[in-house]
């Protein structure tokens, strides 16, 4: 008789990790003066990226309706972590740029992330949270962070 757990308790698990990772994220973030930030807007602040990008095409990448990617980018403008501006090659458009709030909290995030592995490593020893990640490694796609996760969940 098998002693391993069922199969969807894998992808449960991983999901699990996902989201300690990110509620400690975004708990520290509010207490560094970010508390409006939410797990999407981190997604949507990638997909901006440092050239900005249109409503249109951040619906694109994020696999979100236009409407959608609009009013992530209303909320972002409202927090000051995002700036419309005349888009150059096309008068009648606008780009979303992020605002130095944006690069701040993205520079943040990273640095964060960087002690909560730490952590992990501290937990875990650094050999085994190395192989844990190179074995996701081999089972994930070469793609490290698909930024259509919002659109996969359900659309946003």
């Amino acid at each position: 008789m098998s002693t391993d757990p069922p199969g969807f308790v894998l992808p449960l698990r991983l999901l699990a990790g996902f989201r300690v990772l990110v509620d400690r994220l975004h708990a520290e973030l509010a207490e560094h003066g970010h508390p409006g930030l939410r797990p999407v807007h981190g997604f949507v602040l990638q997909a901006i990226g440092p050239g900005g990008v249109s409503a249109a095409d951040l619906g694109r990448r994020l696999g979100v309706s236009k409407q959608a990617a609009g009013k992530h980018l209303e909320t972002l403008e409202r927090l000051g972590y995002v700036e419309r501006v005349p888009d150059p090659a096309d008068a009648r458009s606008k780009l979303a740029r992020l605002t130095s709030r944006g690069t701040d909290s993205l520079a943040l995030s990273a640095r964060i992330f960087e002690r909560l592995r730490s952590e992990w490593s501290t937990a875990l020893g650094p050999d085994r949270l190395r192989a844990l990640e190179e074995d996701l490694a081999k089972v994930t796609p070469g793609v490290l962070l698909p930024l259509d996760v919002p659109g996969w969940f359900g659309g946003a």
